[in-house]
């Protein structure tokens, strides 16, 4: 164990408010202070020693005084990070909070490496310096780095600016997921991204309703790999405009591929633009948990952008309103995760899909996720997430029950039994649009059918998981 410590060691000589440090950890290295860069001012450079050949990952908390996603001409400040004088990776730092970030610094060599750090073209006119804290380096073991995707920003429609993703669906954060391949042994590797928002696409209102948060999550790439992590050739595809599954065809670095965001719905293509100013390599060693919604991914920050954007481009309603189909007050919502599944039809008619509807206590109506909506109900099966927009000012404690709803999602009923097993969660943002609490959480099996498609899952007298209280729903 200490020689395979010792083998992924990184040792980090850096020079912060003019005292030079090297310090030598297992795995990474971490440099104490800050790095501030400024506008103007000269780039800010530390280097690391890599203990082995693979692949490196630089974290840090992030944070840029005068900036704020929320407003306009106060978007973010850009930071391009190089290795060894090749420009790597870009990061956009939507705010003033210190926030902890991560991004790959792609594959290294065994020896030492220098890091430079430069304020960069796209930055709001507000944004003057970024402050970089707690820089660390490490290589993770994992065969995922070698292989995720290097993003390009989007240049073209539907604004025409080459920096747009500084100030809008800009690339938050990254993960993996792995699959057996049908060659025994072999994985398939599957990288998604999450977006701060899409321009084009799902209209926002039907995001919140059906995907439970207004982020853009998008697979990005897929690739199969051998017993030893190589790329099996032919075998990479990626998610193409209108979401077609096409076979990349374009250039690697090393064994990420290149793709550039083309769409308005931040979809990929693998011929890219002349010149784009922007790239985005950020951290995918993480993975999701097998029995958890794609958004479980979402860290606090990312919530908090989420809501900005909404307000600056002028998506939210005021007064905010849960009887409109217009998305309000994000701090408003029950963000909440269930868990489903549909059984096979019975006669000809559409699928159903499952709502949430909750009551509050003293107040007669009943508030639905879909806002009625047939086709804002969530068809798919498995864990997915939703929101229920509720009056301002409205807490967990004022929620009665919160109760699945069968709907059928489009012409005709289709008679399938739609069950569903688990609330995940379930939260408000608070007054700072990040997530509070989850205090929400129910496991059991309720089936919905065409003759019983109402049951409650939870109640606030309760809170109890299991054996819930149904409506007439068969279990």
């Amino acid at each position: 164990m200490r020689a395979r410590a010792r083998a992924t060691a990184v040792a980090l000589a850096a020079a912060v408010g003019g005292a030079p440090l090297l310090i030598a950890l297992p795995g990474q290295a971490v440099a104490a202070g800050a790095f501030v860069i400024e506008r103007g001012g000269p780039a800010r450079t530390f280097t690391f020693t890599a203990a082995r050949d693979g692949e490196a990952v630089i974290g840090f908390t992030a944070a840029a005084p005068g900036v704020s996603w929320a407003r306009k001409g106060a978007e973010s400040a850009v930071v391009a990070v190089d290795v060894d004088g090749r420009h790597v990776t870009d990061l956009v730092v939507p705010g003033a909070d210190p926030t902890r970030r991560s991004l790959g610094l792609g594959p290294v060599r065994q020896g030492p490496h220098k890091v430079t750090l430069r304020f960069a073209k796209g930055s709001a006119p507000a944004a003057q310096r970024v402050t970089l804290a707690r820089p660390q380096v490490r290589m993770p073991d994992q065969v995922a780095l070698r292989h995720s995707p290097i993003v390009v920003g989007r240049t073209g429609w539907p604004f025409g600016d080459p920096y747009q993703n500084a100030r809008t669906d800009t690339p938050l954060l990254a993960w993996h997921e792995s699959r057996p391949a049908a060659t025994p042994g072999h994985r398939v590797l599957e990288y998604s991204m999450v977006f701060s928002n899409e321009d084009g696409g799902t209209d926002t209102p039907a995001l919140m309703a059906r995907w439970g948060r207004s982020t853009d999550i998008e697979w990005v790439y897929q690739v199969e790999v051998d017993e030893q992590g190589r790329r099996v050739g032919g075998t990479g595809v990626y998610q193409g405009p209108q979401h077609f599954t096409l076979k990349f065809t374009g250039r690697y670095e090393g064994d990420h591929p290149v793709l550039q965001t083309c769409t308005s719905n931040n979809n990929m293509c693998d011929v890219i633009s002349p010149d784009p100013p922007l790239r985005f390599l950020p951290d995918a060693s993480r993975t999701r948990p097998a029995d958890r919604a794609r958004e479980v991914v979402m860290e606090p920050w990312t919530y908090r952008v989420m809501a900005q954007e909404m307000l600056r481009e002028g998506r939210i309603e005021k007064p905010s309103d849960p009887a409109t189909r217009e998305v309000g007050d994000p701090r408003t919502y029950l963000f909440a995760e269930l868990a489903k599944t549909t059984g096979a039809p019975t006669a000809w008619g559409s699928a159903p899909g499952v709502s949430l509807g909750i009551r509050l206590e003293g107040d007669a109506r009943l508030y639905r996720s879909d806002h009625g909506e047939r086709a804002w109900s969530i068809e798919r099966d498995g864990p997915a997430s939703t929101t229920v927009e509720l009056p301002p000012g409205t807490t967990v404690g004022d929620i009665a029950s919160i109760e699945a709803i069968r709907t059928p999602m489009g012409l005709g009923d289709n008679g399938a039994p739609a069950t569903v097993t688990a609330l995940q969660r379930g939260f408000f943002l608070d007054r700072a649009y990040r997530p509070g609490p989850s205090t929400v959480r129910w496991a059991g099996s309720v089936t919905l059918t065409p003759q019983a498609p109402t049951a409650v899952l939870w109640t606030n007298r309760s809170r109890t998981i299991g054996n819930p209280r149904t409506s007439g729903a068969s279990k």
